[in-house]
């Protein structure tokens, strides 16, 4: 079976690529290279022992698009491909709009044209907003995200949710809460452009002396150190959850499919534990300061996964300190290419 995965050069997606290979599935990639480099190709085949097919294009290019579905017959699809940073969504949001929301309605458009099911998005848990209670499951009630970043994921999942009704499609929301860490063999991580926007790789940056000091975003959250909450799920778990989606709604008899699972934890670490637990993990020092709280950020999120185990056979078992020192071997293989 071929997929066909959107954004696979990117940090989850190369992750899952690699998970997907290992499976034995036949993979198409299409990147724009936006938020990531080519060598990750290399580092992907190197892992899997496999190479993916490659597509270099911007999905909002819908020629392009078709002409890479003329070539190959796709039987389902994880979609990746978009802007992510919540920071810099709420200075660029038509821009996020524009991305997000194109790509993914081309890629629909031509799903219905030629009647191929079997759809993933990458969703968020920024779908909750800032959730009423803790841990948050599926059944929570959405909430307008606080950044243009989780709206458009927002706005994706009813997109989907209304195509699959309408046009009678197999399709899995994945609402993930905070992916951190980089594969075991150090040749694949999360690769921000430019400075990170995510907590972990500034961190790790931080730790290398590439930035002066780590801005923790507000110390005066209702939370035990004042810092706020995220779950912390690594990356390779995270990629394994695809791959487990995707197997079991390939095996769905119905017609029609919408399902909704969370990935996390279920355990919630404010960010002055993660700058502890990564000092801790890789007996290095990380500096910081506070800062004003940033637009956008909400108090705490942290998942309820019993459903993603309970039906796809899933868990989330590599530890918070684990996955950090993979993020920093991660890091000195980024500074032995340099």
């Amino acid at each position: 079976m071929t997929i066909l995965v959107t954004g696979g050069l990117g940090y989850i997606g190369s992750h899952t690529v690699v998970e997907l290979l290992n499976n034995g599935f036949d993979v198409v990639i299409v990147d724009d290279l936006s938020n990531s480099e080519k060598f990750i190709l290399n580092n992907i085949e190197e892992v899997a022992g496999k190479k993916p097919v490659f597509y270099p294009f911007d999905l909002k290019r819908r020629e392009l698009l078709k002409q890479l579905l003329d070539a190959h017959k796709i039987d389902g699809c994880i979609h990746f491909a978009a802007y992510k940073a919540v920071g810099e969504s709420q200075e660029k949001p038509v821009d996020y709009y524009e991305n997000n929301l194109f790509s993914l309605i081309n890629l629909l458009q031509e799903f219905k044209e030629r009647n191929i099911s079997n759809f993933i998005f990458s969703s968020s848990c920024t779908v909750y907003g800032q959730a009423d209670k803790q841990p948050i499951d599926e059944d929570t009630p959405l909430k307008l995200p606080e950044s243009s970043y989780g709206k458009t994921k927002q706005m994706g999942e009813e997109i989907i949710k209304d195509f699959a009704t309408a046009h009678h499609k197999k399709v899995t929301l994945l609402r993930y809460f905070n992916p951190i860490g980089a594969h075991p063999s150090a040749k694949l991580g999360e690769l921000p452009i430019g400075i990170p926007n995510n907590l972990v790789p500034y961190v790790t940056q931080t730790a290398a002396g590439i930035r002066e000091k780590l801005n923790v975003w507000g110390n005066d959250y209702p939370t035990e150190d004042g810092t706020a909450i995220r779950d912390y799920i690594y990356v390779v778990d995270l990629a394994k959850a695809h791959v487990a989606a995707l197997k079991k709604l390939l095996k769905e008899e119905a017609d029609t499919v919408i399902d909704v699972y969370n990935l996390g934890t279920g355990k919630g670490s404010s960010v002055l534990e993660v700058v502890h637990a990564f000092e801790a993990a890789n007996s290095v020092e990380v500096p910081y300061q506070i800062c004003e709280r940033r637009p956008g950020d909400i108090t705490i999120a942290y998942a309820n996964a019993d459903k993603a185990e309970n039906e796809l056979g899933w868990k989330a078992d590599t530890s918070l300190e684990e996955a950090l020192r993979t993020t920093w071997q991660w890091q000195k293989y980024l500074e032995q290419r340099q």
